[in-house]
This record gives C-alpha cells, sequence and structure tokens, in this order.
C-alpha cells in the first residue's frame, strides 16, 4: 500500500476526511494518514482501540511513536494517559492493552534512525513548558536527533508566527481550537505534513491552539 506516499507534496487531512478501517486485530482501528507498505509498514496513524482491548506483544522493528489522544493506553512496562509521549526504539517491544476507557492514539512506525535509541516516557501534562520564539507562545519540547526536532506547541489566541521555510519539512497534529495559515484553518484533528522547503505563516484567531509538531524528518533522497 502506498498512501500520501510522496514526500514531496503537502498533505492536508482534516476530521471530515477520517475513514476509519479495521486492523487485524479485533476491537483495533486506524485512520491511516501515511503509509508505505503493508501490515509491516512505514505509516503514520490515528489508531482507536475498543475498551478492554488487548494487542499481542510485538517488536518495533523500525521503532514506534506514540502521543496518547485521548483515554488510557497500558502495556506490561507502565499505564499512560492522555497526554503522554512514548518513544519505543528499533528492537524494542511491548504487549499494549487499554482499560474500560478505550484510547486514541498518534502512532508512528518505522520512522527511527537507527542511532535513535532512547527509550523514553513524558507525561506532557505535568512537563515543564518553555517560552516560544514570539508572544504567545509556549513549547514543550519532546525529542531531538539528528535535525529531527519534536515537540507541542501551545498558541495564545491571535499570535502570529513570521514567515518561515521548513528545511526537512514539517508535520502538525491539531490537539486542540483551530490553527491557521495563508492557505486555510485547520480544527482539532487536523493532520498537515509540508514538504522539505515548503513555507508558511501560521497564526491562531480567537481559539488559540495547541499542536505536535514534528520538523527536519521529511527529507526525500
Amino acid at each position: 500500500m502506498r498512501l500520501n506516499a510522496d514526500f514531496d507534496q503537502r498533505v492536508v487531512v482534516t476530521p471530515g476526511d477520517y475513514r476509519w478501517v479495521d486492523s487485524p486485530m479485533r476491537g483495533v482501528e486506524r485512520m491511516m494518514l501515511d503509509r508505505i507498505g503493508d501490515e509491516v509498514a512505514r505509516a503514520t496513524s490515528l489508531v482507536r482501540y475498543a475498551p478492554n482491548t488487548t494487542f499481542p506483544s510485538h517488536e518495533h522493528g523500525g521503532g514506534e511513536e506514540i502521543l496518547v489522544l485521548e483515554g488510557e493506553f497500558a502495556d506490561e512496562h507502565g499505564t499512560y494517559p492522555a497526554g503522554s509521549y512514548l518513544r519505543n526504539p528499533i528492537g524494542t517491544h511491548h504487549a499494549p492493552r487499554v482499560g474500560e476507557q478505550g484510547a486514541t492514539l498518534l502512532v508512528k512506525l518505522h520512522q527511527f534512525s537507527p542511532g535513535d535509541t532512547e527509550q523514553r516516557v513524558i507525561d506532557t501534562r505535568a512537563a515543564e513548558w518553555h517560552p516560544g520564539l514570539v508572544e504567545g507562545l509556549e513549547v514543550l519540547p519532546l525529542h531531538d536527533f539528528e535535525g529531527e526536532h519534536v515537540a507541542l506547541v501551545r498558541w495564545a489566541p491571535n499570535t502570529h508566527f513570521q514567515p518561515h521555510a521548513h528545511w526537512g519539512g514539517e508535520e502538525i497534529l491539531v490537539l486542540e481550537g483551530t490553527f491557521h495559515d495563508e492557505d486555510g484553518a485547520y480544527p482539532a484533528g487536523s493532520w498537515l505534513r509540508s514538504p522539505h522547503q515548503s513555507h508558511h505563516a501560521p497564526f491562531t484567531e480567537e481559539e488559540g491552539a495547541l499542536i505536535y509538531v514534528k520538523v527536519g524528518h521529511l527529507l526525500v533522497d
């Protein structure tokens, strides 16, 4: 399968575009955002677990990055409420499960550099935020490795950021509020992927916004 597999192209997926599909495991659905491969794939997806669902133990052949969006996710290593950020490097393994709340996750598979070996869990709701580059922005760094940077960014209402280019591309998931740029408005649940050397001038209006953002990871060989 190849879905949004041309990383030279800008892609925007809003909640109105969602098409949930069953995974091979009962009680687990996916909204595929980009994918190269079949069941073993380089993939970015929203994954929805029904209440009281388990998933077999499996190894992360290309690494796994997770942001818990709703509910509570767990495995044999711990329990991760909404707002938890997890990185499971190449070669790690676990057996996921969820309880009565169910869970919805952002999951990125097979996108780790071999040298990126740090396993981590961050409770973003308890972590320390830092001032952003302009007034009205707060930033929570999540991960940095070889030019790839991952963070949560909180935008106050009516905040404007200067026009800028995306070296290595940019990927955004809008978690709360509405994010804007000169090309449109993106409500909570929207996913944007912008290629290497693309550019925009983002801003918020009265709602403000909270976004997950990853940059520097979409250089095309």
